[in-house]
């Protein structure tokens, strides 16, 4: 090694690589073999849409695609055709009969249904050999000089090219860079005294101190901190989060009755002894499918059962809507109102406002 690369090495430490390396492989491991075929071309066709004008179509195989996976132009003129073909890892001798049959298919047809192929480019995920490349070279000058029309190449690397464009980086993202969330992870909020002073009122420690809770604190944190994630997905209006928020929502209303229900059957006391543990513990246990599309950690996932209560859609005791109904009725109740609104799929109890 030369005195300049040892020199020079060192400061590339650290360097930060750049966005994930697109791999052709990634059609198989998302639709399978059988599929693969099918997802590289509904992946072409969106590239041509996003970097050549033109209104792009498909062709369905029904009963045949007349040798036409995505066009530009008119069925009824002149068109430029892609011919998509999943070959991998590499295209070979044993590939050359399938390339020539798409290639005489769609100008028979064109011959046949009375439009004009103008170009025609064919498409792989990989790079031929040697003997095929020496064979392409050869048989595209004969095709182009026999039927006057330009014959043109998408392999792996031109189609690098073209996805890695500004023009292309939604069909990158869409297919081969791995689902991420919008924003990272919430951090955790510390509760001050007078917010801690503030809560304990709310119906949710209502609750937990009628279950025979003594001590709340951690409960309040999880609270206020699901309380300062909702009011800012639902201000933000993301629809995505949104959404999230809501299934979340109904995912651990639904952990909450499946345990309630079992509590009530095996306690005939009226505290219900162990609910909130085991209602809690699911909540932790769940919290990687709950918090999908949120950015939330679990003391944010448990704060969601707490909005629950403070919704008065759930408790910690048998009688727990005796509380919350009278929870409604105290003095100042319409001032305590602490949860924020967020659309439910079916009815809820509306909050007190």
């Amino acid at each position: 090694m030369s005195q300049d690369a040892v020199a020079v090495a060192p400061s590339l430490a650290g360097v930060t690589a750049g966005e994930a390396r697109i791999n052709f492989a990634a059609h198989q491991a998302r639709a399978n073999a059988q599929g693969a075929r099918q997802d590289f071309e509904e992946m072409i066709g969106q590239l041509v849409r996003a970097v050549r004008p033109g209104v792009v179509k498909m062709v369905a195989a029904n009963p045949g695609d007349w040798g036409i996976d995505v066009f530009i132009g008119d069925l009824g003129g002149s068109v430029t055709v892609w011919q998509s073909k999943y070959f991998m890892p590499e295209v070979s001798k044993s590939h050359q009969a399938q390339i020539r049959e798409s290639f005489d298919s769609v100008v028979a047809n064109a011959a046949k249904e009375g439009f004009t192929l103008t170009q025609w480019i064919l498409c792989v995920p990989s790079s031929m050999d040697g003997p095929t490349t020496k064979w392409w070279s050869t048989w595209k000058r004969k095709k182009e000089r026999d039927f006057g029309l330009v014959i043109d190449l998408w392999d792996e690397t031109e189609l690098r090219s073209l996805l890695i464009s500004p023009d292309a980086e939604t069909v990158r993202r869409h297919y081969y860079e791995p689902a991420q969330a919008t924003r990272p992870e919430t951090s955790v909020v510390g509760l001050a005294d007078e917010d801690a002073e503030r809560l304990e009122t709310a119906l949710f420690v209502r609750q937990l101190r009628e279950a025979g809770h003594v001590e709340v604190t951690s409960s309040k944190q999880q609270f206020f901190n699901a309380e300062l994630l909702a009011r800012e997905i639902v201000d933000k209006g993301v629809p995505a989060e949104v959404a999230a928020l809501s299934s979340a929502d109904a995912t651990i209303h639904g952990v909450w009755e499946d345990h309630f229900n079992e509590a009530c059957q095996t306690d005939e006391s009226p505290r219900l002894a162990g609910l909130h543990k085991s209602v809690m513990s699911e909540i932790r246990a769940q919290h990687a499918t709950l918090s999908s599309g949120l950015p939330c950690g679990p003391v944010h996932t448990c704060g969601l059962m707490h909005r629950v209560v403070d919704n008065r859609r759930a408790g910690w005791v048998r009688h727990w809507r005796q509380i919350a109904d009278e929870h409604v009725r105290s003095d100042g109740e319409q001032s305590q109102d602490t949860t924020t609104a967020i659309a439910l799929n079916g009815p809820q109890p509306a909050s007190p406002s």
